[in-house]
């Protein structure tokens, strides 16, 4: 996995977390589209003036290519909280209902630190055990498969989970990536 390149991955049972999104359209029936995926707030003009006033009480922002021209001048503000749309990370999309969709559901982005560390979330200690190891094993072996060919030896080195404010626990990996499926 390159370094700071995001990664998104739809986790089956989603974090746990209720999700803001922001869709900003210039086009009436991308709106339309945004309304009914279930955004929270759709428009251009009138976000990207409360953007520049500092607002930015939201989880996701999708946009439409054609808005990212006006919307990169917003970097300064967006990229350092890690708002800002990208094409990678899907973020940046005519398919605004899928993008939406997918931000509600529980779609995650990891990246890998400098040291090639990847710190994400998987859910909720609420969450039923069966649950939170679907999810567990659902990015692992995505992890797994984005494996670069040219990685020699130990790919995933160790495995810690821990609760926001916990100690980490330590897992045998070993026992962890024989069984994904």
């Amino acid at each position: 996995i390159q370094h700071n390149q995001p990664l998104p991955q739809l986790l089956p049972y989603g974090t746990g977390k209720k999700v803001r999104v922001l869709v900003l359209t210039k086009q009436p029936d991308k709106e339309k589209e945004a309304i009914e995926a279930g955004a929270d707030y759709v428009g251009f003009d009138e976000y990207i003036n409360k953007i520049k006033e500092g607002w930015t009480d939201v989880d996701v922002i999708i946009a439409t290519p054609e808005v990212m021209g006006e919307v990169g001048k917003l970097g300064k503000i967006l990229g350092p909280r890690g708002l800002m749309p990208n094409p990678k990370s899907g973020t940046v999309t005519n398919d605004v209902a899928k993008a939406v969709k997918e931000a509600k559901a529980g779609r995650v982005e990891f990246r890998v630190d400098k040291a090639g560390n990847i710190h994400v979330s998987v859910g909720k200690v609420s969450f039923e055990n069966e649950k939170l190891i679907e999810n567990i094993k659902t990015l692992l072996s995505t992890i797994v498969k984005l494996r670069p060919a040219s990685v020699k030896g130990q790919y995933i080195k160790n495995i810690t989970l821990s609760s926001t404010m916990g100690p980490g626990i330590k897992v045998d990996k070993n026992s962890v990536l024989m069984n994904l499926s």
